[in-house]
């Protein structure tokens, strides 16, 4: 490098690094990398690019690494390692990614799009492997995604692997499913029909025969510090003190015997699963390198998962730890200099407080929203929206360049993770009313629709999750048995009216496909022995493309969801009011109405729905003050509304109005 670009670069550090041990930090760093250029046969202009972008993010990074590892002897030796390692990521890098990283930089709210519309699936589920699923791509198209989510598709242990959960490898897809190559020739062709990938990058722990656990079981005391490995009991059983059992009915206890170390190992979900320990900063580093591997594949969003989890300290329950989010936003960091358009999404279900902490535009920029999706469901159930409406006006609202993906369902269980005080606060009594919840989403409480099925029930404490898909859980499933029509009717409608909430209300909405054309639960998953004690299993039925055959046909119950499904998407596309997140929420007389207004841009759009199979009046004048206008458009229906008489809302009907 010449002097006069050192001396730029020096003047930048001097004026952009603020704290002044990150400065000298760098002082002594950016020198080192001259050797690493000449190395790499690095042009000035790259070397040029990448060190700016180094001093921009530096007082972050470097903070969050003290914070995290500034007591280690042999600290900054750990910071030179990070360092070149988001280098090597960046380097490693494809152009046309680099590309999109300086759009988005130029546009760093991208994501808060009414464009964007998502799917998730299971690769060997929806389409057998990824060379098949590139075939798909034109269905994606015609239901009008641009987003698609892809569960776990790296390399697993056999047998149970916890949906895909247990990594074997971050760098090898499963071969059942494909290659690495597989899965950048999908990300190029998503890329090019403008649609987003979007994959998981479990990061809380290894499978039990990954390359660091097969060294650490060998043995080697450099990889057993990659865990938490303990000689006895004394240490876990003081641990155990204050943990939770996340799968009580799998196992007990977060700690798990293992026969040829002699040793104890952390493992908070299943025993095969073998918790990483963070406070190695070695972990950091190669758990960064890993990461930014995922990312130089292609992806554009990345779902951390079991954010919660990530941190361990004696005397807590080692959730929701303030180190967790520290060490997220050093992720975030990294990947800010190193691969800058790619976004962090968040996976917490935990309680509504603690979701929303993991969002920033520092840490994580988009956050599953299962409080939505919970509340939502328990509208349905008690035909009453003031929790959920209470919850809307309290928690909805995010930092600025952040935003929601909403769901109704996923491959996950549905946990009834809404606020005590808030169900306080309307009258609403927390755990009788989870009770209710599990009775009623599993057939067992008289007059219910659903059929869902119990996952991981505690009898200890009454614990309860919910397995099922959307249209078994909204009464389809009933209905086909009974062969009631007008049954049928009722769940095609629940079916529409939340999907149109997920639509509307404000973020990312995203479909788990097959829902878009009303799959019902799967009970077949019991013959499978690896899943036959997870019921979740249920809610993950295999693609059945035959059903497609029916999508155009009138008559068709699975082709008028698909249909109405479709047309509300590209509805949305359509509406800049459904960007970004402003929501105002509207004060409606009856308990089953569910009203807002969003508006983005200068549009502006009046979303009302009725939670009940009863018919439902809505004050005109509402409308009016609301809409600024008198005569309306639902821009589902076509139906040309006016305000000179109160609008009437059918059972389980919604719409979205727009001023004419």
């Amino acid at each position: 490098m010449n002097a006069m670009l050192t001396n730029a670069l020096m003047h930048a550090v001097r004026n952009g690094v603020k704290d002044s041990r990150a400065q000298s930090a760098l002082n002594r760093l950016l020198p080192k990398l001259e050797s690493f250029w000449e190395v790499e046969n690095v042009s000035q202009q790259e070397a040029d690019e990448i060190q700016m972008r180094i001093v921009q993010h530096w007082d972050d990074l470097f903070g969050y690494l003290v914070h995290l590892y500034g007591d280690q002897w042999d600290f900054f030796y750990h910071l030179e390692q990070i360092l070149h390692t988001i280098i090597r990521g960046w380097r490693m890098r494809p152009e046309p990614l680099k590309q999109d990283d300086e759009n988005r930089i130029n546009n760093p709210e991208w994501y808060q799009s009414e464009k964007l519309v998502g799917g998730a699936l299971y690769v060997d589920l929806f389409s057998e492997n990824l060379g098949e699923l590139r075939k798909q791509i034109p269905y994606f198209q015609d239901l009008g995604l641009s987003y698609l989510h892809l569960m776990p598709l790296f390399a697993v242990r056999p047998g149970n692997n916890d949906g895909g959960y247990a990594i074997s490898n971050y760098r090898s897809v499963d071969p059942r499913v494909g290659t690495i190559d597989d899965l950048r020739l999908l990300a190029d062709d998503l890329r090019e029909a403008g649609i987003l990938l979007v994959l998981d990058f479990v990061f809380n722990h290894t499978a039990d025969d990954h390359y660091w656990a097969q060294q650490a079981q060998s043995g080697n005391e450099e990889y057993q510090k990659y865990y938490f490995i303990f000689p006895d009991r004394e240490v876990p059983d003081q641990y155990e003190r204050t943990l939770r059992e996340i799968f009580p009915t799998v196992r007990r206890g977060n700690f798990t015997w293992h026969d040829g170390m002699q040793q104890w190992v952390w493992t908070t979900f299943n025993s095969f699963q073998w918790d990483l320990n963070y406070r190695n900063p070695e972990v950091f580093r190669a758990m960064l390198s890993e990461m930014l591997f995922i990312a130089n594949t292609g992806v554009d969003l990345l779902r951390l998962d079991a954010v919660a989890f990530i941190w361990k300290q004696m005397g807590t329950n080692c959730e929701n730890l303030p180190e967790a989010h520290t060490l997220i936003r050093a992720f975030n960091s990294c990947v800010r200099i190193a691969a800058p358009g790619l976004v962090f999404k968040s996976e917490a279900i935990v309680h509504p407080d603690d979701v929303v902490r993991y969002i920033s535009h520092k840490e994580c920029q988009t956050s599953y929203n299962p409080t939505l999706m919970a509340l939502m469901w328990e509208s349905l159930a008690t035909r009453d929206t003031k929790l959920l409406r209470r919850s809307l006006a309290r928690r909805h609202k995010l930092p600025e360049r952040t935003t929601w993906v909403n769901y109704l369902r996923c491959h996950d269980d549905i946990g009834w993770t809404f606020d005590d005080a808030d169900a306080a606060a309307v009258g609403i009594e927390a755990f009788g009313h989870r009770q209710f919840l599990n009775a009623f989403y599993t057939g067992q409480f008289e007059g219910s629709f659903a059929r869902g099925v119990p996952f991981q029930h505690n009898p200890d404490n009454g614990d309860m999750r919910i397995s099922g898909t959307l249209a078994s859980l909204a009464g389809l499933e009933q209905a086909i048995e009974a062969e009631s029509d007008d049954l049928k009717e009722l769940a095609i409608r629940r079916i529409l009216l939340l999907n149109a909430m997920m639509l509307s209300v404000g973020g990312i909405p995203l479909v788990y496909l097959g829902e878009e054309w009303g799959a019902l639960n799967d009970y077949d998953f019991v013959k499978d022995p690896a899943k036959a004690g997870d019921t979740r299993w249920v809610h993950r039925p295999k693609m059945q493309w035959k059903f497609l055959d029916e999508l155009g046909d009138d008559g068709s119950i699975r082709g008028r969801i698909y249909r109405s499904i479709r047309k509300l998407i590209a509805i949305r596309k359509m509406t800049p009011a459904f960007g970004g997140l402003d929501m105002e929420l509207l004060v409606l007389e009856s308990p089953h109405l569910l009203g807002y207004v969003r508006q983005h841009e200068g549009n502006r759009v009046i979303v009302v729905a009725n939670f009940c199979e009863h018919s439902q009046e809505i004050d005109s004048n509402r409308l009016r003050t609301a809409g600024m206008g008198r005569f309306f458009e639902d821009l589902y229906s076509g139906q040309t509304i006016t305000t000179s008489h109160p609008l009437t809302l059918g059972p389980y009907e919604f719409m979205w109005l727009h001023r004419v």
